[in-house]
């Protein structure tokens, strides 16, 4: 263990690999050593993200590796043990686990976009003709209720209540209070 950490420090100040592979190779290493008798590999993916932090990868807790490790569980073995089962000839097999480790990165990266485009309101140019009534109608407003936008727009009530939700659903506007007494307002999220 402490050649692995001495190794993993040195190449990290060297900088003689990119960070992302001295990542992988400390990680799948620290695998085969198998320091404590349960929970290395919770604590690898611990470790894997402590060191992606240091290195400036500071996305990475907002998106669980684990769960992109515990979906693809089965290819998580296969490529732990291809790379392990050539660590003490002279020319180890990286490729395995540096693939599956880096396709797991992506994935990590990827369903984050994901997640940061489900809560980021989208720009008005796709919407319906009458949702952008309604949001024009915020350009003069700083609330209205269903009855005054059906006023204004002369829109069917159900109708209206579709695009509303669709347009809070989307981050654009805001719903206040219940029933009878709700309201709307322009969301601070979205800024035309």
């Amino acid at each position: 263990m402490e050649e692995l950490v001495k190794w993993a420090s040195k190449a990290t100040e060297e900088e003689a690999m990119h960070p992302l592979l001295i990542i992988a190779v400390f990680n799948v290493v620290f695998l085969a050593i198998h320091p404590f008798q349960d929970g290395n590999g919770r604590l690898s993916r611990i470790l894997t993200t402590l060191m992606l932090l240091r290195m400036g990868y500071d996305y990475v807790p907002y998106a669980s590796l684990e769960h992109v490790i515990e979906d693809n569980k089965e290819l998580y073995y296969k490529a732990l043990r291809r790379t392990q089962a050539t660590l003490k000839s002279d020319k180890p097999d990286w490729e395995p686990w540096l693939g599956f480790f880096l396709r797991c990165l992506k994935k990590q990266k990827n369903n984050l976009g994901l997640k940061i485009q489900e809560h980021k309101p989208q720009d008005d140019s796709d919407l319906p003709i009458l949702s952008v009534q309604i949001l024009e109608l915020f350009n003069e407003y700083e609330r209205l209720t269903i009855k005054e936008i059906v006023a204004s727009t002369g829109a069917n009530q159900n109708t209206l209540k579709l695009r509303l939700r669709e347009l809070v659903n989307g981050g654009f506007l805001k719903r206040h209070g219940k029933a009878l007494a709700t309201w709307y307002s322009r969301s601070d999220s979205f800024k035309p």
